[in-house]
């Protein structure tokens, strides 16, 4: 059965305000290197693809966009 409560839901659990900033942040960096990763490997595939680069220079070209981007986005 749900429990009830005789007051209202504000006044129920102090907020835990530390984890909630904590949270926060790891969802913006997750988002920002996720989409970091994305932009890196459509790039890479691009060179791979559509140039004479092949596939190991697109994966060099891969790892380095990552290195760069991960040291831009700090």
């Amino acid at each position: 059965m749900a429990e009830h409560h005789s007051g209202p839901v504000e006044m129920g659990a102090p907020m835990d305000y530390p984890e909630h900033e904590k949270t926060y942040n790891l969802f913006i960096s997750a988002s920002k290197f996720g989409t970091l990763f994305c932009v890196a490997l459509l790039i890479a595939m691009a060179a791979g693809f559509f140039t004479t680069m092949g596939f190991f220079s697109s994966v060099v070209l891969f790892i380095l966009l990552n290195i760069a981007g991960f040291f831009f986005l700090r």
